[in-house]
């Protein structure tokens, strides 16, 4: 064999073993979007509606985008809040949206991102349960993680006692 040839298996050699590995690490998107592997999500909001009807559980629905720095931020802290990751797998419904949905109600103030709004098994959507910013009631930063368990716990609490 000619040393041309045996450059040329080498060289297919090795770009095969980096497309192996590329193809290895990746790992598939998953509904959760980094939001909480741990987490089942549903995939639209018509099956969040239906899941917590069934379920008596009120469905938690995260507006964000890909690309947005404050969504990417938020994402980071939720995900890295173990006490959030519990609530949001045990006592929710939860489904993060890239895209608006037709339903006027989830965007009670306007469509800014990210926002996370609550809907208890009835239907309703919890407009009064807000964060700190008056200008964007729904809105959450990464430093606002309490504030948000509270709500979680507010959203808990309004279904047990109210329905």
């Amino acid at each position: 064999m000619g040393s041309a040839v045996i450059f040329g298996v080498v060289v297919m050699i090795a770009g095969l073993n980096v497309t192996l590995f590329a193809n290895a690490t990746k790992q598939p998107q998953t509904l959760s979007r980094g939001w909480g592997d741990n987490i089942i999500w549903v995939q639209t909001y018509e099956e969040g509606l239906h899941k917590a009807m069934e379920s008596q559980k009120p469905l938690m629905v995260i507006h964000h985008l890909e690309e947005c720095q404050y969504s990417q931020a938020l994402k980071n802290a939720f995900a890295a809040d173990p006490h959030v990751q519990k609530m949001a797998a045990e006592d929710f419904i939860m489904l993060n949206l890239l895209h608006e949905t037709s339903d006027k109600n989830l965007a009670p103030d306007g469509y800014y991102v990210p926002r996370i709004i609550f809907i208890d098994p009835s239907m309703i959507v919890r407009a009064d349960i807000a964060g700190k910013y008056s200008n964007r009631l729904y809105a959450y930063e990464p430093e606002d993680m309490d504030m948000l368990k509270i709500n979680m716990r507010a959203a808990k609490q309004l279904l047990h006692t109210e329905l």
